[in-house]
């Protein structure tokens, strides 16, 4: 890997908050089941502690650890409130925030919701209230018999003295009354994790390491292709005003891709430049209209097979690929037998004959993570998830209407994109297999340039599956290209291992398998291809050309690419082998052992918050996306769940994607700044880790929330990790756009937030000129 810098800058922790004025009430348990919800910060008040009715923030002077070996990441301490009072407390919540002006106005405040709560429980034999209130002197408190709910509200103008003896007697009965809510938890019969009980885990800082293991993919392709020749919003102050957008996509609007006034100033399109990204330069604030009768999606594993009419109401490719059981219109569904032009007696077929003609492929063992390219609707990688092979399926938006986006809502991973004038998204020697079914790309031309990228991102001793009519036919066209592949495949040193006939599809596939050494290219009579210049990178690939040319293959046994990973599973938790203890990484530790306390640290917050803690029905969730991913340890812990997590590595962040490849995981390189290359409606749970504070240094933070909202499907779920600032620039905005709050807590500056899109849409409309015919 390249050495470089890195650094990202984190808000710092509160270390003591000593004449801060306490508001303290903990905790309401509704029938045995402990929901959270909302913070009630509001547009104008200070950013540095969102006001959150009922909770209390935790002081603190303890210098955290890196990772905190303990078992969740929520904690009673920390501010919670529950979703399923949001109704019924937003409105007091408003009136009680504008009138917010001064410590007396809040203390009056904090006395009315006392008296209301007081009135409320004295109806129940549940309940418990503790009242205390004091404008100089420390307050007494009343206690009442309790069995599930206990509310605390304190108002203190008092010494710094009395505070801390107050805050000592607080912290001893909290402890008595968790380990109370813990037993009584416990023998209810419906209930969720007692989040109460689990410890707080603190969220991973990175360090501003000086010699630290990665660059950044930005600093990467900017030196490459050098050599081949921040906007902050404000606070919760702004008030947010969404239009839907006007534009001939309508509601298949991609902004990079649909950008026609870009496409009509292009001075050619042999090379697909029209199907390449060009992203308008003020990324679009819309939002992108629902189709009408958008219905929530078919859930996993059925959608594989079937899926809703009306949210991708498209019957082009039905009518030109039906006959090859692509995709069929049946009454209200789009149905897909499974099928495709060299598979029409379906994928698993498909796929046992190609490890049947070379078992080496041994998909689940060796072959873990694939490049499908051209893949039509992805049937082959939608059943190779059976084999516990993960694809990662592209094809370009084109006159094949809807392929990649049928892929996506059937629940298959998939990009929009294409093999033209740039390098793919992806660092080198990452794919254990790339796949090429009837893709018709013309792969020997110029030099075999487009064959030679596929070749970049080959792992060495992978192989190249190519079933095509070339293989198998003797139609005068079909022979001069085989002829031409020979050549060109001989050229490249790649070993043609063995060519295999299906005679139940009347197809065949050709596989070859890339060189492990140098010795073939040294070898060669002829340059041809070259040789990449020493000084090309072959990782840098952002906006970078095309090069028709190849890189050596790395044989120090230190370096990535010398060896192949371990089998599947093991490779997903063991460090790689070319991750050095002198190299810090991302977090500060050796970059090894940072590699497994990341793993560890995303084990135990899946496992203990988001698994039990969010109220999100898992079976729901099938396309997932971790927009900040670092080693792929959130995607590594939900391993066991029926999903996919697409890892996003920002072009400014440490450079870990050939990690993530190299654990058996898959994701692509992007920059928020800009559109994802992705449908509307596509994930079901999107994941950003301190993405949002980095973002708004240099890009409209509301433009990233309309990118949010664009690709997430109407239900999903966003799981927010910032400083408290961006928690509640992100909240405010979510709030803005009608989205249900779920759960937000906070702890030292740091928080969470979890929100649900929603299928509201706006009335007022704005035309984006340079997507419109």
């Amino acid at each position: 890997m390249a050495q470089g810098k890195y650094s990202r800058v984190d808000g710092k922790k509160s270390s003591s908050c000593s004449t801060a004025t306490i508001i303290v009430v903990v905790g309401v348990c509704l029938v045995g089941v402990w929901m959270f919800m909302s913070s009630s910060a509001a547009p104008g008040q200070n950013s540095d502690l969102p006001v959150i009715q009922e909770s209390k923030q935790k002081e603190s002077t303890k210098v955290s650890s890196q990772f905190e070996d303990n078992s969740g990441d929520l904690s009673s301490d920390d501010s919670a409130k529950d979703e399923s009072n949001q109704e019924n407390t937003q409105n007091e919540e408003s009136s009680t925030n504008e009138n917010d002006t001064n410590t007396e106005d809040e203390s009056k405040s904090t006395e009315e919701n006392s008296n209301s709560n007081e009135s409320e429980n004295s109806n129940s034999d549940s309940n418990e209230s503790e009242n205390s209130n004091s404008e100089s002197n420390e307050s007494e408190s009343s206690n009442t018999n309790s069995e599930s709910n206990e509310s605390e509200n304190s108002n203190s103008e008092s010494n710094e003295s009395e505070n801390s003896n107050s805050d000592a007697n607080e912290s001893e009965k909290k402890e008595e009354k968790v380990e109370k809510d813990e037993t009584e938890e416990n023998s209810s019969d419906n209930k969720t994790e007692d989040l109460s009980a689990a410890t707080q885990s603190e969220i991973s800082k990175e360090t501003n390491a000086q010699n630290g293991a990665f660059s950044t993919q930005e600093a990467e392709s900017a030196t490459e292709k050098q050599s081949q020749k921040p906007s902050i919003s404000k606070k919760n102050q702004e008030v947010y005003q969404w239009k839907t957008c006007n534009v001939s996509a309508g509601p298949d609007y991609i902004p990079c891709l649909d950008n026609l006034e870009a496409i009509r100033h292009l001075h050619g399109r042999s090379h697909y430049e029209h199907r390449e990204r060009h992203c308008p330069t003020d990324p679009p604030t819309c939002l992108v209209s629902l189709p009408i009768g958008y219905k929530t999606p078919i859930k996993w594993p059925r959608s594989r097979e079937q899926i809703w009419y009306s949210n991708v109401p498209h019957t082009k490719l039905a009518a030109v690929k039906g006959h090859q059981n692509w995709v069929k219109v049946t009454g209200e569904y789009l149905s897909f037998p499974g099928g495709g032009t060299q598979f029409k007696n379906g994928a698993l077929h498909y796929i046992d004959f190609i490890q049947n003609t070379l078992p080496d492929i041994a998909w689940g063992k060796r072959t873990r993570v694939i490049l499908d390219v051209g893949c039509g609707v992805a049937s082959f990688g939608g059943y190779l998830f059976e084999r516990d092979v993960v694809a990662f399926s592209f094809a370009p938006k084109d006159e094949h209407e809807a392929q990649v986006q049928f892929a996506l809502e059937r629940g298959i991973p998939a990009i929009s994109a294409v093999m033209g004038t740039k390098r793919l998204p992806f660092p080198s020697k990452i794919f254990d297999v790339v796949h090429c079914a009837r893709c018709r790309v013309p792969w020997h031309i110029e030099g075999g340039k487009l064959l030679l990228e596929l070749n970049r991102v080959l792992r060495p001793g992978g192989y190249f599956v190519w079933s095509a009519t070339p293989v198998y036919q003797n139609k005068t066209e079909d022979v001069e290209i085989w002829e031409a592949m020979s050549k060109l495949t001989k050229a490249m040193c790649w070993e043609l291992v063995v060519i295999n006939n299906d005679k139940l599809n009347e197809v065949g596939a050709a596989i070859y398998r890339k060189p492990t050494s140098n010795e073939c290219y040294e070898s060669r009579q002829q340059n041809e291809p070259p040789l990449c210049d020493k000084k090309d990178d072959p990782d840098a690939v952002w906006n970078v050309q095309l090069e028709a040319c190849m890189h050596k293959v790395p044989t120090d046994e230190s370096v990535r690419g010398s060896k192949w990973p371990e089998m599947w599973p093991q490779r997903l938790e063991s460090p790689p082998y070319w991750l050095k203890s002198s190299e810090v990484g991302v977090y500060g530790k050796p970059a090894p052992e940072d590699f497994t306390s990341d793993y560890e640290n995303w084990k135990r917050v899946v496992a203990k918050s988001y698994l039990t803690g969010l109220g999100i029905d898992w079976s729901t969730v099938r396309n997932v996306m971790d927009m900040r991913s670092i080693y792929g340890g959130f995607a590594a812990a939900m391993r066991d769940l029926k999903i996919w997590v697409m890892n996003v590595v920002p072009l400014d962040s440490p450079d870990t994607l050939p990690i993530i490849y190299e654990r058996g995981l898959f994701g692509i390189y992007h920059d928020w700044c800009e559109s994802f290359s992705t449908y509307p409606r596509t994930y079901d749970l999107l994941h950003a880790d301190h993405l949002f504070s980095d973002i708004k240094k240099r890009c409209k933070l509301q433009s990233l929330m309309a990118e949010v909202d664009r690709i997430l499907r109407p239900e999903g779920k966003l799981i927010v990790r910032d400083n408290i600032e961006t928690i509640s620039e992100v909240e405010n905005m979510a709030k803005s756009m009608n989205w249900i709050v779920r759960m937000t807590y906070n702890k030292d500056n740091e928080g969470m937030l979890c929100v649900e899109k929603s299928f509201w849409r706006p009335d007022e409309v704005e035309t984006l000129s340079y997507a419109i015919e």
